[in-house]
């Protein structure tokens, strides 16, 4: 921790920094020892606890996933493969009610957008001390001041990589659009909506309006998909290092506020999933 008796300022900072490698200009190729350092490192700076949460509970999904699909029967079911048919049912159904066109790829993607989602929101429900902690001591083996050691468990508290996910849906958005209506159809939904006018000279002169508005429609897709993920789970990071902060009283309210969570981590899975599969029904949707 930041110090052995941090302040509640010094407290909360701890817990919310990234831990950062990174180009820094004294140190070189370095690992951050204060939020100022990894500031300096500048953009191309990589938060490894993300990183390294984020693959492996992507590995995690894959190889459950795997393991059910081939330890599945036709007889009685265990309860992986139940809950395996259950989530996949349900996305399925999700994916027919809303995607409009035809793909392959749209229902193993919403499939792996909410399990991978809801599997990063999950590790919000682990103590917040627990993991930093483990983290620091394992850095004093090898040296480290433990208050300079940053943890963070909660990938989808990172903005970087709930803008990373959005910016993958947001390629996808433009990829089916082109493919769906070319090149020009797309050039002509940004210019030709949402004014229009039989009259080639009135439509000229909204061109540029509907192009600023569409735009900006267009846009607002990944950065609003990123910030709502991205605002829910920091609001209820912070909660819990709140609720850590008061002492003896922690437990009863950590067991309260995580049994409401519960539902915000699965929601927010959800929300994520269907606004991917809503625009991308959009974007193959013929006007």
């Amino acid at each position: 921790m930041a110090g052995n008796n941090p302040t509640p300022t010094e407290y909360i900072q701890h817990h919310l920094q990234n831990l950062t490698f990174g180009l820094h200009p004294d140190n070189g190729w370095s690992i951050a020892h204060s939020a100022q350092e990894a500031s300096d490192m500048g953009f191309w700076a990589v938060h490894l606890d993300t990183l390294g949460w984020s693959i492996g509970l992507g590995l995690l999904f894959i190889w459950l996933f795997k393991k059910a699909a081939n330890a599945a029967t036709t007889g009685v079911p265990g309860a992986l493969q139940n809950f395996v048919e259950l989530m996949v049912e349900f996305v399925d159904n999700s994916v027919k009610d809303t995607f409009h066109g035809k793909s392959r790829l749209i229902a193993p993607l919403a499939l792996t957008i909410f399990c991978w989602v809801f599997l990063m929101n999950l590790m919000d429900l682990v103590p917040v001390d627990f993991l930093p902690m483990l983290a620091a001591k394992i850095g004093a083996l090898f040296g480290a001041d433990p208050a300079h050691v940053y943890f963070k468990v909660v990938p989808t508290t990172d903005v970087n990589a709930t803008l990373g996910m959005a910016l993958s849906v947001f390629g996808l958005v433009i990829f089916y659009t082109i493919r769906a209506k070319g090149f020009s159809g797309f050039i002509g939904e940004l210019t030709l909506h949402p004014f229009n006018s039989p009259n080639k000279l009135v439509q000229a002169l909204f061109i540029p309006v509907n192009l600023l508005l569409e735009t900006v429609t267009l846009l607002a897709k990944p950065i609003s998909l990123a910030l709502r993920l991205f605002g829910n789970l920091y609001a209820g990071e912070l909660i819990f290092i709140l609720i850590a902060m008061i002492g003896l009283w922690q437990l009863p309210l950590h067991f309260a506020w995580a049994v409401f969570h519960i539902l915000v981590i699965t929601l927010q899975a959800f929300i994520f999933m269907m606004l991917t599969i809503v625009y991308l029904s959009m974007a193959v949707e013929k006007h």
